[in-house]
């Protein structure tokens, strides 16, 4: 049986003044043969479930373990986030330095990676999404899909074993929602992917 990349027992999260919980008793186990699509309406939990599983909410109770292993510190966490790299829904949210190229950096320079082996990541994963002419531009000069493909370019470069999408369509036009399409569908890695887009959801994932 192929060992799970996340395992959630018992997972119990409500914020505060709520009168009830978001989640209340959630088993779930993610494993390296899955591409999971989370399809609800607004405020049924699903980017509430992504952040408990990474560790940027904290469950009021239950249990997560990362490849058979309790998580529980900030450094078992930064190593959960690593494995499993999160999209957030908002690019802007994401990027944080001025160029293309530094900021699809960052992730390979917090694995440790030396400058130039980072820069080299960050250069392929560039390549991959066909925005091999975007090192140098701006960031905050891009249109937003460019800017989703950026965010997802960083995400790559920092190679990780599983990915996952909180809402990767949002904002984005027609020619780039089918460029995201072809390049996730290219993609040889295990996915969770929250999305109001069902269609979409279909095309990129294989349970749901």
């Amino acid at each position: 049986m192929t060992e799970p990349l996340l395992t959630l027992t018992g997972i119990r999260f409500a914020y505060p003044g709520a009168d009830s919980p978001v989640l209340d008793g959630l088993d779930y186990q993610f494993t390296p043969d899955q591409r999971i699509g989370l399809f609800g309406p607004n405020g049924s939990g699903k980017t509430t479930l992504l952040h408990v599983m990474l560790g940027l909410l904290k469950p009021q109770a239950g249990e997560i373990r990362h490849k058979g292993r309790p998580v529980s510190t900030p450094q078992d966490f930064q190593a959960l986030r690593l494995s499993l790299a999160l999209l957030l829904q908002n690019a802007d949210d994401q990027i944080i330095y001025p160029t293309v190229l530094d900021d699809v950096a960052f992730g390979p320079l917090n694995r440790g990676l030396s400058e130039r082996q980072a820069r080299e990541k960050a250069e392929w994963a560039l390549d991959l999404l066909g925005l091999a002419g975007f090192a140098e531009r701006l960031a905050h000069r891009l249109s937003g899909g460019e800017k989703k493909l950026v965010s997802l370019a960083g995400v790559l470069a920092m190679e990780p074993d599983a990915l996952i999408l909180d809402e990767p369509t949002n904002g984005l036009d027609p020619e780039t929602r089918e460029r995201l399409v072809d390049i996730l569908g290219k993609l040889d890695k295990p996915m969770i992917v929250v999305s109001h887009d069902w269609e979409f959801l279909e095309r990129v994932t294989k349970t749901y």
